[in-house]
């Protein structure tokens, strides 16, 4: 049985950059059934509980049924630990029931799209939801307000900044509030022991520096820890780039301009593109320039789905993205 599959069953650039992708979901609400929530049956959790957030705590009153999942990843999270959502916004664009591919079949019933920045709050009331997932976001006070006035909402852990919410704060905060916090345990574990054997097959990634960066209509930037990108790096044994590190601020990102692009030079050089085309990084001359892709030592994830795998960070994507973008690591070195 795959790790995915165990994982099922368990439960079973400022902007641009972290979203890569959060375009297209911003209308509004659209097609899908406002059917379908599972509520927790593991029974280990007793209500109320309370979650502690950024914006204080959070009372859940009673085994949610009817959840809207509005942040980065928390509807995947929630599928993850068997509660499907009956609104979730799509920040990468996916369309369908708005999860990647490494998540098909785990709604019985599609749920309602709703806009990621801007979301309707209208269509979220109407959908009458007991719980609001919204761990991974702009966070804004404002934001906050609206939806806590519609249901209890969970926003990000108590001293993180917007969308730095991990997948293990994430799975936390998530499985607090459904009342799985077993099952989120356990998920945890799996993809912790993921990372373990990934690491232990490839012994050379330990220690080798890496440059995370993307490029798309703005330019290149390069990702610092923090970001679930450079947390998936780390945790394979590689080290973020102590030069791009040392330019980090409160963001999760640093702007590269193309003078910079040296900046890129690593042992590992790994890059993606927003909303453009691959070869807009691969035919520029500075990109060929650059000392680690003359040699060899770099990935252009120009698959979609990699690439949003590698960038959504849930237990999920994560799985995907080790089976699929660690083998293009290990050519690349």
């Amino acid at each position: 049985m795959s790790s995915r599959t165990a994982l099922r069953g368990t439960a079973v650039l400022a902007a641009a950059l972290v979203l890569a992708g959060c375009g297209g979901s911003d209308a509004g609400s659209g097609g899908g059934s406002a059917q379908g929530s599972t509520a927790p049956t593991s029974g280990q959790s007793s209500f109320p509980v309370t979650v502690t957030t950024a914006f204080g705590d959070v009372e859940v009153p009673k085994a949610p049924e009817r959840v809207v999942a509005l942040g980065w990843g928390d509807a995947e999270t929630a599928l993850a630990l068997g509660v499907q959502p009956v609104g979730a916004s799509d920040w990468l664009a996916f369309g369908g029931e708005g999860v990647g591919p490494w998540a098909a079949g785990e709604y019985d019933q599609a749920p309602q799209i709703i806009g990621t920045l801007e979301p309707s709050y209208e269509a979220i009331a109407a959908l009458k939801p007991d719980l609001i997932l919204d761990t991974k976001s702009p966070a804004t006070q404002e934001r906050y307000d609206k939806l806590s006035a519609i249901a209890p909402t969970i926003g990000q852990p108590e001293g993180v900044d917007p969308y730095l919410t991990t997948y293990t704060q994430q799975l936390d905060l998530v499985g607090q509030a459904l009342g799985k916090t077993t099952e989120a345990d356990a998920v945890a574990a799996q993809v912790d022991d993921a990372f373990t054997a990934a690491a232990a097959a490839h012994p050379e990634f330990k220690g080798v520096d890496v440059a995370v960066a993307a490029y798309g209509s703005t330019g290149f930037g390069a990702y610092v820890r923090g970001d679930g990108r450079v947390d998936f790096m780390e945790k394979l044994g590689f080290t973020n780039k102590p030069a791009i590190q040392d330019l980090a601020t409160d963001s999760f990102f640093v702007p590269v301009s193309e003078e910079q692009l040296p900046l890129l030079d690593a042992g590992l050089t790994v890059a993606f593109p927003i909303f453009v085309d691959a070869a807009q990084i691969t035919d520029n001359p500075l990109w060929q320039a650059i000392p680690s892709v003359q040699a060899g030592h770099s990935v252009v994830l120009g698959d979609a789905t990699l690439a949003n795998a590698f960038s959504l960070a849930t237990p999920q994507s994560i799985q995907y993205a080790l089976e699929n973008a660690v083998p293009l690591f290990a050519g690349a070195l």
